[in-house]
């Protein structure tokens, strides 16, 4: 297991500068955005058209002893406004081909979330099975849209041989282990999930337990911690529509690793993990709102990379 880092954080920074700072954390792989959601800030589609930047792209990672654990570009393939649909689908395909181009086995993306009818114009995440236009519209989603889409894009991925890691997330039709497994059904083994614990925190499933629910299905990780407030959990929910700045009304929130839960946690969290077949990439993603990017990255590094040294399993004995 190694501890990466998930750059859009530092997309203020040219790429020279990230690598030549996550030097100093001895982190030597990075998971990059390539458009949509995360952006591009430090790697760009337009190599695929262009080797001499392909190659100063790949010296440049080289030359630092730097590896690339995925290519990520986050979006909404399934979006039912077609402009953006069209263009999100376009970045998730170019993406996979250009993971194919840098020998690179994982991208990341979201499933995406269709709207109620073919006339919709903004996605529409069902969340409950009642009153009944609710399942009518669930089942369509799945049946008309996603399945489709879904197994048509596994294909491209797996014929250019690359595999999605899918981020469960909710506010897409893929939100939780159940569904992820769903659509893994339905497209092949080619799709798994981009496995982030923040995100099982706030559902209130328990991110150590739906290890051994995915099992192989876990392709790529990110290290993510969320914090509950009891106090506000009560009067909203775990459906919490507020800002994510507003930190002191929300029922939660996305914290740096070791600020919602401690190390203890952490440690059986990698066990596990690697129990179930995962020994590889620890993706720091910062989106705490409480932290500056330095602080979350600094804070998330040390108290990783010290789980990480400790969690690393010797030589049996006996064998």
């Amino acid at each position: 297991m190694k501890v990466g880092v998930f750059t859009p954080l530092l997309s203020q920074l040219p790429l020279d500068a990230v690598l030549k700072k996550l030097k100093s954390y001895d982190i030597q792989t990075v998971e990059l955005g390539t458009g949509n959601y995360p952006g591009d800030a430090h790697c760009k589609l337009s190599m695929l058209e262009n080797a001499k930047e392909l190659a100063e792209f790949q010296k440049k990672l080289n030359d630092n002893g730097v590896t690339i654990s995925a290519l990520s570009c986050h979006g909404n393939p399934l979006h039912p406004d077609k402009a953006v649909r069209e263009a999100m689908v376009k970045t998730s395909r170019e993406t996979i081909l250009l993971a194919e181009k840098l020998g690179i086995k994982t991208m990341v993306d979201f499933s995406g979330c269709p709207g109620d009818s073919p006339a919709a114009t903004s996605p529409n995440w069902i969340t409950c099975p009642w009153p009944p236009d609710f399942l009518k519209v669930l089942d369509w989603q799945w049946n008309e849209v996603v399945t489709p889409f879904w197994v048509e894009h596994a294909k491209f991925a797996a014929d250019h041989g690359v595999r999605i890691a899918i981020e469960m997330h909710p506010g897409f039709v893929v939100y939780s282990p159940e569904t992820l497994l769903k659509l893994r059904s339905i497209a092949g083994p080619n799709v798994g999930c981009n496995y982030d614990p923040s995100h099982m925190f706030w559902q209130n499933i328990d991110p150590i337990g739906a290890i051994r629910i995915l099992g192989d299905a876990i392709f790529h990780v990110h290290a993510k911690d969320t914090q509950l407030y009891s106090a506000n959990l009560v009067k909203t929910g775990v459906l919490d529509t507020k800002p994510y700045t507003d930190e002191r009304n929300r029922s939660w929130i996305f914290r740096t690793c070791g600020y919602g839960h401690g190390a203890e946690w952490w440690k059986e969290f990698v066990s596990t993990l690697r129990m179930f077949g995962y020994d590889d990439v620890l993706s720091i993603e910062h989106e705490d709102s409480l932290l500056s990017p330095e602080e979350g990255l600094t804070k998330a590094a040390r108290f990783l990379q010290e789980i990480v040294i400790q969690e690393q399993p010797a030589a049996a004995w006996w064998v």
